[in-house]
C-alpha cells in the first residue's frame, strides 16, 4: 500500500488542469479538492488492488476505460483514510448522455464481485426506475463473459445467467433492481448503485434500497446520471451538495461529486466547450458527430429538442420549456418610474403556500407603457427558505420583501397592502388564480372584494395565462415593461420557464404556460402575480389612467 497520489489521478488532474480539452469548473474545483486531500490527509491508496482492478477492463468489450474512469475507479474503490474505512464512500457521477456510463458501471461491478476485492459477499445491487436501466449494466458484464477467447479462463472466477453475475471466490453477486417493492427488504449490499437518479421524485425507493447498507464491509453509495426534467428530486439535492462543497467550502465528508456540463448556456455555441459536458468525447469521433447533428436540430426547434441541453451539456431545459425572454429584455425593464399617484391600476396576487412566499403587484398603463409595483411577504419559518439562494435580506432592507416570523403568512397582511395601495391609486380590480380565492376570500371581502362581484374581482385559470403570454412576449420584445429597480421582480423573471402546453396541459395548439424552473429555491410569486395583472389590465382605461384616488378600504 501507499500515500502517494496513484498515477491515473495525477495524470487526469494534470489533463485538467492543463490539457487540450477544455473542462466546466465542477472539474477545476473536485481536483483542487483531491489534491487537497492527499497534500494534507494522511490517506492509504491500495495500489494493487487499483493494478488488478484496472487490469480487468481488457475483458470488457470496450478492452479500455477512459482516463476520468480510471481516476474515479483510484478514489471511489482504492483510496481509504483507514484500514477498511473508503475515503470517498459517496460518488456523483454526473456526466452528458454518450460518456458510457452504462459501461463504467458494469467494469465497477466486474471489480468489486471480482478476486481482488478483500471484502467477501460484496454484494453490487444496482437499482434504477425501470428494468432497462437496471439490467443494462448485468448485460455488459454477461457480453464480457461470454466472449469466446475469454469465456474459459473468465469462468474460473465468475458465475452467471442473464439475471446475475456472481464472483466465486468473492461471492458477491452483481443484480439489477426496479422499483418493484418485492425483496428489496432483504438486500445485504456491499454497494449500491443508482442508474439515473435524476428520474427519482421521491427519496423512498432510494431508503429502502440503501438500509441494507453497513451490513457488510467498505459500503458505497453510487449515484450515476445525466441531467434530466424532475425538480426537486434526489439529484437536485445531490448537485447542490455538489455546489456547497466544490464553491462555498463545505466539507465533503466522503462525497465525492464528479460533474461534467457547461458552465453556462451561451457556450453551447462553441463546439470545443461540449467536452465540458462529455469527458468522454475527445476518444469518440463518432459521439462527436451525432451530437453535432443534434445541435443543429436543437438551433431550429429548441422548442421541441430541449433534451439536447438537459441530456447532452449537462444544463436542465426541459423539452418543451424555453426562457420567459432573454436577460438583456429583463434588464431593459429597469427604468425610473413616473409618479402615478392617483392613477388607475388592477393588483395581481400570486402565491403557491402561505408558508413559504407571496406576492402583490400593482400594474397601471400609460399607452402601450406598462408600469409595475411589487411587494411580496417571505414566511421566515419556511421549510425551504435555506434553498433560497438569493440576497432576500437586502431585498427586504430596500422595502421590496416583509418577512414574516410565522408559521405561515397572515392573509390579512396583503389584505392591509392593498388597502394602502387604493389609498393611493384607484383600484379597479383584483386579479388572482382560482384556485388561490378560497385562502384569500374572507380578507378580500374585507376590503370590499368579492367573488359576487367580477367587475371587481377576476378569478383566473391556466387558459387566461396562454393567452395573455403574447402579450407579455411582444411587451419584452418592445420594452414597454417598466419595473423600476426592482430585483425581485427581475430575479422571479429569471426563475420562469415557458413551456409549450400540451394534451396533458389541456391543448394542442402551440400555446404557452409559465411554470417554475425550479420546484424549491427559485420563486417566481412576483412575476406570477405580474403575470394575473396583465390578464385584468383590460379593466383600465388606458385613454384615461389617471384619475383621483378612492377612499383607503379598511380591515
Amino acid at each position: 500500500m501507499s500515500c502517494e497520489m496513484p498515477t491515473v489521478v495525477a495524470d487526469y488532474i494534470e489533463q485538467v488542469e492543463h490539457g487540450e480539452w477544455r473542462t466546466c469548473r465542477y472539474q477545476k474545483a473536485l481536483c483542487k479538492l483531491v489534491r487537497k486531500a492527499f497534500e494534507t490527509e494522511d490517506l492509504i491508496v491500495d495500489a494493487e488492488k487499483l493494478d488488478k482492478y484496472l487490469g480487468l477492463a481488457k475483458y470488457m468489450a470496450y478492452r479500455e476505460i477512459f482516463p476520468w474512469e480510471k481516476f474515479l475507479t483510484a478514489l471511489w474503490l482504492c483510496t481509504y483514510r483507514a484500514p477498511g474505512v473508503p475515503r470517498w464512500p459517496t460518488l456523483l457521477n454526473f456526466v452528458g448522455r454518450g460518456a458510457g456510463k452504462d459501461g463504467f458501471i458494469a467494469f465497477l461491478g466486474l471489480c468489486m464481485v471480482s478476486p481482488y476485492n478483500t471484502a467477501k459477499d460484496y454484494d453490487v445491487d444496482i437499482c434504477a426506475n425501470n428494468e432497462e436501466q437496471a439490467t443494462t449494466p448485468v448485460l455488459d458484464i454477461v457480453e464480457a463473459l461470454e466472449i469466446p477467447e475469454q469465456a474459459e479462463k473468465l469462468k474460473k472466477f465468475y458465475y452467471h445467467t442473464k439475471e446475475r453475475v456472481q464472483g466465486k471466490k468473492n461471492r458477491g453477486k452483481i443484480r439489477g433492481r426496479t422499483n418493484n417493492p418485492k425483496g428489496k427488504d432483504g438486500m445485504r449490499s456491499g454497494v449500491v448503485i443508482f442508474n439515473e437518479v435524476h428520474a427519482y421524485e421521491n427519496y423512498k425507493n432510494i431508503d429502502v434500497f440503501t438500509t441494507g447498507l453497513g451490513k457488510k464491509d467498505e459500503p458505497r453509495r453510487g449515484y450515476f446520471t445525466s441531467n434530466g426534467d424532475v425538480d426537486d428530486g434526489p439529484f437536485d439535492d445531490l448537485k447542490e451538495t455538489a455546489d456547497r462543497i466544490l464553491f462555498e467550502g463545505e466539507p465533503d465528508n466522503g462525497f465525492l461529486p464528479f460533474v461534467c456540463c457547461l458552465d453556462s448556456e451561451t457556450e453551447v455555441d462553441d463546439p470545443a466547450n461540449w467536452y465540458k459536458a462529455n469527458p468522454s468525447l475527445q476518444y469518440r469521433p463518432a459521439l462527436l458527430t451525432e451530437i453535432e447533428t443534434e445541435y443543429k436540430d436543437w438551433k431550429r426547434h429548441p422548442e421541441r429538442n430541449g433534451s439536447f441541453m438537459t441530456k447532452r451539456m449537462g444544463l436542465r431545459r426541459g423539452q418543451a420549456e424555453i426562457a420567459v425572454t432573454s436577460k438583456e429584455k429583463i434588464m431593459q425593464t429597469k427604468k425610473d418610474r413616473p409618479d402615478t399617484t392617483g392613477w388607475a391600476c388592477v393588483i395581481g396576487i400570486d402565491y403557491a403556500e402561505f408558508s413559504d412566499w407571496a406576492s402583490v403587484v400593482a400594474h397601471f398603463r400609460r399607452g402601450d407603457e406598462r408600469i409595475d409595483i411589487h411587494h411580496s411577504w417571505l414566511c421566515l419559518q419556511s421549510q425551504t427558505l435555506h434553498r433560497v439562494r438569493a440576497p432576500w435580506q437586502e431585498w427586504a432592507a430596500r422595502g421590496f420583501i416583509t418577512p414574516v416570523d410565522a408559521p405561515s403568512i397572515n392573509p390579512d397582511l396583503i389584505g392591509q397592502y392593498i388597502s394602502n395601495l387604493a389609498g393611493e391609486y384607484q383600484v379597479k380590480q383584483i386579479i388572482l388564480d382560482h384556485f388561490r380565492y378560497t385562502a384569500m376570500s374572507e380578507t378580500l371581502a374585507k376590503i370590499g372584494f368579492d367573488a359576487k362581484d367580477k367587475n371587481r374581482l377576476r378569478l383566473i385559470r391556466p387558459g387566461d395565462i396562454m393567452q395573455i403570454e403574447p402579450v407579455i412576449q411582444s411587451c419584452f420584445d418592445n420594452d414597454y415593461l417598466n419595473w423600476g429597480d426592482d430585483p425581485v421582480m427581475r430575479w422571479a423573471c429569471n426563475n420562469t420557464k415557458r413551456v409549450r402546453s400540451s394534451r396533458k396541459a389541456g391543448s394542442d395548439t402551440g400555446n404557452f404556460y409559465y411554470a417554475k424552473i425550479e420546484a424549491k429555491s427559485r420563486k417566481t410569486d412576483p412575476f406570477m402575480a405580474f403575470v394575473a395583472a396583465m390578464i385584468g389590465e383590460s379593466a383600465l382605461n388606458t385613454s384615461a389612467t389617471i384619475s383621483a384616488p378612492l377612499p383607503a378600504f379598511r380591515l
